[in-house]
């Protein structure tokens, strides 16, 4: 008896360390381009802090000498953007950009600029998205100049709403773009059938995949919006990690964690939406059609020529390109080899791909509108922190991994996920995902969701002893140092 318990014993050690053996990763190719953009203003940065202490001293009479005139002079350049064509390259748009900057430590200082200062952004997003129609999107250095202006703007607004967070508003209306397919109203907004709602998840990946390409953005997430033509109700078309495509009611869509959403419709002006004004809504259609109609797989390996796997910008994509519009003019490219390194251990192939994030510097499309919910934007700048100085990180050679002995039974539940997915359910291991990819992501998303506990608390200690909010440029201080912190490092 004693020897068959030995026997078995040592039979489940055998097979305990033979699943533990780890496969070997192929290493991601290197890119041929440069690294990815980078503000490189640190110095400026810190004049910018310091004219709000200054300005957070002398009182808001003051501020209003300055402000009032500057934010009328911009407002003045918006509507010359907004009328006359000019290039990607005019120095009046390097004008505009610095002029707005230097804007916000008042906006930041004086409640009463500060809602001002916000509809000015979404002015200066529209303007900028109308010249954009003439400018080749696919040049680097109109990318950056997008790049700036955009992501930028968005940055330094956001940092006034974390002074002010009860007196700005949520929603940020855009540009109410003539559509004549369905529409639904949803969060005080007319949404239409084929819009796409660009948003970022509360998740630590979702950050990664906001911030892990060539230009770090604010989105991780892109869904597809079809509205019945008949009952005028909305629903969605997305790719999750979980379970592939699914169609979700609205109500659904927004009870998923989201920090911010982002309405996009396709102008109305268009060749092909000229032709046929139904275009977005037949192309939606043809999305929903297909998910009722067959399960299709999450694409892990970000591969968007290959519609037979679809990841969360592929959905809306691939609708489109179906019926003759070839949206993501501007690609995304992941060039730096650490970020390289960790995407392709979670099972990325393809480097150059779409982003969630590219489809706002798009000149086919409009920004109907953004959401964001104020009282999880410094969160949202805490994960930003994090990820940015983890990947600064991974190019120094930090790699992502797990504990070995999680490995065996891991591939258990993979065989487990397998058996539940012939039966059209969802195991614990996603289906496409391997098992070191799924253990990584696990260690990750905790490491990631300690480090952000740790700058949070630094981040509010900093608070009280200053008087104020850390900036972005501080979160990353800390968010490094709490890095430089962890044990074993």
């Amino acid at each position: 008896m004693r020897s068959r318990f030995v026997i078995l014993a040592a039979t489940l050690v055998v097979v305990f360390l033979v699943l533990s053996i780890p496969s070997r990763d192929s290493p991601p190719p290197l890119s041929t381009r440069a690294t990815g953009f980078s503000w490189n203003q640190a110095a400026y940065w810190d004049t910018l802090e310091a004219k709000y202490r200054n300005l957070r001293q002398s009182g808001c009479g003051e501020a209003g000498l300055v402000a009032g005139p500057e934010l009328a002079g911009l407002g003045a350049s918006m509507a010359g953007l907004e009328t006359e064509p000019v290039a990607a390259e005019a120095p009046v748009l390097d004008s505009v950009e610095r002029g707005f900057f230097d804007l916000g430590p008042y906006a930041a200082a004086c409640p009463q600029f500060a809602r001002d200062y916000v509809l000015l952004s979404g002015r200066m997003r529209g303007a900028i998205k109308q010249q954009s129609r003439h400018w080749d999107v696919g040049d680097d250095a109109v990318r950056e100049r997008l790049y700036r202006l955009l992501y930028g703007s968005r940055g330094v607004i956001e940092e006034v709403m974390l002074h002010h967070p009860d007196s700005v508003a949520s929603l940020l209306p855009g540009t109410n773009e003539p559509s004549a397919t369905p529409a639904a109203i949803v969060q005080g907004v007319e949404i239409h059938s084929g819009d796409m709602l660009v948003s970022r998840g509360g998740y630590p990946t979702s950050a990664l995949i906001a911030r892990g390409n060539d230009f770090p953005g604010n989105f991780s997430h892109v869904a597809l919006v079809y509205v019945d033509s008949a009952t005028h109700v909305a629903s969605t078309i997305e790719a999750h990690i979980e379970r592939g495509v699914v169609i979700s009611s609205a109500a659904e869509y927004l009870a998923d964690k989201k920090l911010r959403i982002l309405v996009l419709r396709p102008r109305a002006d268009l060749p092909q939406l000229e032709a046929d004004p139904m275009l977005p809504h037949r192309a939606a259609g043809r999305a929903i059609q297909r998910a009722r109609r067959e399960h299709i797989p999450y694409d892990f390996t970000m591969d968007y020529s290959d519609p037979s796997h679809l990841f969360c910008s592929e959905v809306a994509s691939a609708a489109y390109r179906d019926v003759g519009i070839r949206l993501w003019m501007g690609m995304s490219t992941i060039s730096s080899p650490g970020l390289r390194r960790w995407l392709g251990s979670f099972g990325v192939r393809h480097f150059e791909t779409q982003e969630p994030s590219d489809l706002e510097y798009d000149p086919q499309l409009v920004v109907v509108a953004e959401w964001r919910d104020p009282a999880t934007l410094r969160q949202d700048h805490i994960d930003n922190a994090v990820i940015d100085a983890m990947l600064e990180g991974a190019e120094r050679g930090d790699r992502l991994g797990y504990p070995w002995y999680q490995l065996a039974p891991a591939r258990l539940a993979k065989a487990y996920s397998w058996i539940l997915g012939g039966f059209g359910k969802t195991g614990p291991i996603p289906e496409g995902m391997s098992t070191a990819a799924a253990l990584r992501n696990s260690a990750f998303s905790k490491r990631q969701r300690l480090l952000a506990s740790r700058v949070s608390a630094a981040a509010d200690s900093v608070g009280r002893a200053q008087g104020y909010p850390p900036p972005y440029w501080k979160l990353l201080e800390l968010a490094r140092q709490a890095v430089v912190a962890e044990p074993g490092r």
